[in-house]
């Protein structure tokens, strides 16, 4: 990279994805509660993973940041030029987020970068005024085309962008109702439209919601096989979705449609389990296995959506008890499934050709990747 050094504004929402794991399904006015519950600001984390890639073009880059905890820590932490332009509050809030943008603004920068969800990007895009913005994936909904798929390709994506390899595309900030999305309604809505830099593959698709009698008979099929060899005694983790919920609907239970419930032999022993209750399970029962089903349009199965099944949910399971189910046609879309579990050694365990169950008795082959090896 040549020429002027490109600026940058750059924020962290600190409190972006701590409801996701204790199984409050978003953070949005509940921050205080998701810390009662024992959760960990992940933000700051994300947000360096793809600063430190960043900094190899560090003398032609200058970042414009809020005061704290909502940018400056992280810049100063992978050694990169930057000027506090907004002084945050001690608990940040929305509007410290706009008025930050809006600071970024009256310094010409040439690209907004933030870490967080859909949230965090509904503020960021409210106050855009036609610059480029792209986001580091930290939030417990990430249904927006803003983001890329992992802090690693956010910094290619960056690098690219300021460089001139890579172009903009026009995308969708959506989000949804959290209050309806915690009693098992998914309501999304379309806030705006914002440009972001694209490169096939780095950034996400909006998530996409598939409904016809045709998936509806696939998932039964599904579901069918599911109730048969879930006979075994095992303790099984069901995942977030359409597709895992029709399992319980064939079982008589009530499942919780945007959450993680747990079922053995036929019943429901954990209604909407966050992160605590499945290290909890992991510990009194000697045989678990987890059922998941891709993010349509995405492709993810971890770290996105059912972010309760933590790395170390996932470890103490197993990799082997890990069953993944998708519609044939849900499947056909998706180039790969992707992990982004925040552990990069299971993420890479987890790569590799895996089996997809498709209906009843029947299978796929999927080629699973960690999305931060994307590139």
């Amino acid at each position: 990279m040549s020429g002027r050094a490109r600026k940058i504004g750059f924020l962290i929402n600190p409190i972006a994805g701590m409801g996701g794991s204790v199984g409050l399904k978003g953070t949005d006015g509940l921050a205080e509660a998701a810390k009662a519950r024992g959760a960990k600001p992940l933000a700051h984390e994300r947000a360096r993973a793809c600063l430190r890639l960043m900094a190899v073009e560090e003398h032609n880059l200058f970042f414009f940041t809020a005061s704290g905890e909502m940018g400056e820590r992280a810049l100063q932490d992978c050694g990169l030029r930057h000027a506090v332009v907004y002084n945050a509050s001690e608990e940040s809030t929305a509007e410290d987020t706009r008025s930050a943008c809006r600071a970024f603004h009256k310094r010409g920068i040439d690209l907004l970068m933030f870490c967080g969800g859909d949230g965090t990007a509904r503020d960021v895009a409210s106050v855009a005024n036609q610059v480029p913005i792209l986001g580091i994936p930290a939030g417990v909904k990430m249904h927006s085309g803003v983001f890329a798929i992992s802090p690693e390709a956010a910094a290619e994506l960056a690098l690219g962008y300021l460089k001139g390899d890579l172009r903009t595309r026009a995308t969708e900030i959506v989000d949804v109702d959290e209050e309806l999305y915690r009693a098992g309604e998914l309501q999304t809505k379309l806030y705006a439209q914002a440009l972001t830099p694209y490169k096939p593959v780095l950034v996400q698709e909006r998530k996409r919601i598939y409904s016809s009698e045709n998936e509806d008979e696939f998932k039964d099929q599904i579901a069918l096989f599911a109730t048969e060899f879930m006979r075994d005694g095992s303790a099984y983790i069901l995942g977030a979705g359409t597709t895992t919920s029709h399992i319980n609907e064939l079982l008589g239970i009530d499942k919780t449609l945007l959450g993680v419930d747990v079922v053995q032999d036929g019943r429901l022993i954990i209604k909407d389990a966050s992160e605590r209750d499945l290290l909890d399970l992991l510990s009194r029962e000697k045989k678990v296995k987890v059922i998941l089903s891709p993010i349509g349009a995405q492709g993810f199965i971890l770290g996105r959506g059912s972010q309760q099944i933590s790395a170390k949910v996932l470890q103490k399971a197993g990799v082997e008890n890990l069953i993944i189910v998708s519609t044939p046609h849900k499947l056909a879309e998706l180039q790969n499934l992707l992990v982004d579990t925040g552990d990069r050694e299971l993420d890479r365990i987890l790569s590799g050709r895996r089996q997809v169950v498709t209906g009843y008795r029947t299978a796929q082959l999927k080629d699973v990747k960690a999305a931060r090896e994307i590139g």
